[in-house]
């Protein structure tokens, strides 16, 4: 039993892509098994990556992705993912059209394909409305409630957090510089994911503002740990600026991650956030399973 599959990376965060639309039932549940995708994506025994990207069927829409994390959990939504998977169908997949329309956890997102020479070389993703109460976080607390630059204590350190889901959880915390980002990425990003405020664990989002048009970001990923990029923890990192004062709606805002740089920009009144950012495809493989 094998299956084909394309590795793919956005600005580093990187993925094992799957195109099960056609392929043998037996298969793409096989590949779906959470100890498979941990061991797919285990890095010295596999592939490599910090997850499974499972294309599959969809009713009214083009595809459904469906994102399966390297600890074998399932995500909502993966930002870079989507790109991944927009320019695998675009470019190879037989779905050659301007824009795609993709199902996944979050909801359906429309996927605006940019090319050159015919070649997806970026993809503009409406990501949707953030979730700003806590119900739709989900997380502890009064349901209708925002939780917006509250004292968050873990790992025996206090400091203020914004919470923000974009369709998947994620808990941003200001720090003053780029260096205490990554700092505190490693030592309070593995407390945070599990804390009980979170029943679902959440990402942790570590972030320098530099400008109110530029910041720095490093993502401890829920299911995954420290990766090079995070879409969606980028797209809420902006989102919790905005509503503490330090960017403004409307703007293209530049999110330096530690694989490179993606552009944000939340529409007035937070109708939507648009993303856009590289899809590059690695190689091609083959996995026995």
């Amino acid at each position: 039993m094998a299956v084909r599959f394309a590795k793919y990376h956005g600005i580093g965060n990187d993925f094992v892509v799957v195109d099960l639309r056609n392929a043998d039932p037996a298969i793409a549940a096989k590949i779906q098994d959470p100890e498979v995708v941990k061991a797919v994506c285990d890095r010295r025994f596999g592939v490599g990556g910090d997850g499974v990207l499972a294309i599959l069927p969809a009713t009214n829409a083009d595809v459904r992705m469906r994102v399966l994390n390297a600890d074998g959990s399932e995500a909502e939504m993966c930002g870079n993912g989507i790109r991944c998977v927009a320019k695998e169908l675009h470019d190879r997949g037989g779905l050659a059209k301007s824009q795609l329309a993709i199902d996944t956890g979050a909801g359906r997102l429309i996927c605006a394909i940019h090319t050159t020479h015919g070649v997806t070389d970026s993809v503009t993703v409406a990501m949707g409305a953030p979730r700003l109460t806590r119900a739709e976080f989900p997380m502890t607390g009064p349901a209708g409630e925002r939780c917006i630059e509250q004292s968050f204590t873990v790992a025996d350190h206090t400091h203020p957090i914004t919470c923000v889901s974009m369709g998947n959880p994620h808990a941003i915390a200001f720090v003053d510089s780029a260096a205490a980002a990554r700092r505190s990425a490693e030592t309070l990003g593995p407390a945070t994911e599990t804390h009980p405020w979170f029943p679902n664990r959440t990402n942790a989002e570590f972030a320098y503002v530099r400008s109110p048009t530029e910041i720095d970001l490093v993502v401890w990923e829920r299911g995954c740990g420290i990766t090079q990029a995070c879409g969606t923890g980028a797209c809420s990192t902006v989102v919790a600026a905005i509503l503490t004062g330090r960017c403004k709606e409307g703007d293209e805002v530049t999110v330096h991650l530690p694989g490179g740089a993606l552009a944000i920009t939340v529409l007035p009144g937070f109708a939507n956030v648009m993303m856009r950012g590289p899809a590059t495809l690695v190689y091609d493989g083959e996995l026995a399973l």
